[in-house]
């Protein structure tokens, strides 16, 4: 790493949040927003939750209020309100407000140095540094693309960073579902056939 880890951080930052644009690319309106687990959990949705992570970690923890303001993590919005999108809600909105969001956040990135102060007050310990907020955010950036590349792979079979960039040798559906097989036989087998 340089002597500055600022550029490196960010790059970190900007690949994990470009995979989690291109998993809500090409699917239907439908599939954009299907509740794929038992908590709802849904492609758009964890781009509207990351705006809000990007504006207020970036943003107003460093007291560069992000405009418009977000209402989905208001003290009046319901309980997650910022993980699902509502039907007059569209997908290019969300996908606009989360680039608003990250070249905001970007600005600030940018602007300040990594031990300049800010403050959250939510937080055990409110006080923070831009270092800390760029670890932060980059984790749970990536924590959420890692949500996404499952629910990606769920929907179409698509998984990596980038469309270009799969991580994995290309394969048949033969040879995914016999993989997939030999990994239920191990697990059978070491769970004592298949006892919880």
């Amino acid at each position: 790493m340089s002597e500055d880890p600022k550029p490196q951080l960010h790059k970190y930052l900007s690949a994990a949040r470009d995979a989690v644009i291109w998993k809500a690319e090409g699917l239907s309106e439908y599939d954009v927003r299907r509740p794929l687990t038992r908590t709802g959990t849904n492609l758009l949705g964890l781009v509207k939750h990351l705006s809000i992570v990007e504006a207020w970690y970036f943003g107003t923890t460093f007291d560069r209020p992000f405009t418009p303001h977000l209402p989905w993590w208001d003290d009046d919005a319901a309980e997650g309100d910022d993980l699902w999108v509502t039907a007059s809600e569209s997908r290019q909105e969300i996908l606009d407000t989360y680039q608003a969001a990250i070249a905001h956040a970007d600005e600030t990135i940018r602007s300040l140095d990594l031990d300049a102060p800010g403050h959250v007050p939510w937080w055990p310990r409110p006080d923070v540094t831009l270092h800390t907020m760029l670890v932060h955010v980059i984790a749970e950036t990536a924590r959420h693309a890692g949500h996404a590349d499952i629910l990606r792979e769920q929907l179409d079979g698509r998984t990596g960073m980038r469309p270009d960039n799969l991580n994995q040798e290309p394969h048949d559906d033969r040879w995914w579902a016999d993989h997939r097989a030999r990994i239920e036989s191990v697990a059978r087998s070491a769970g004592g056939g298949g006892q919880r």
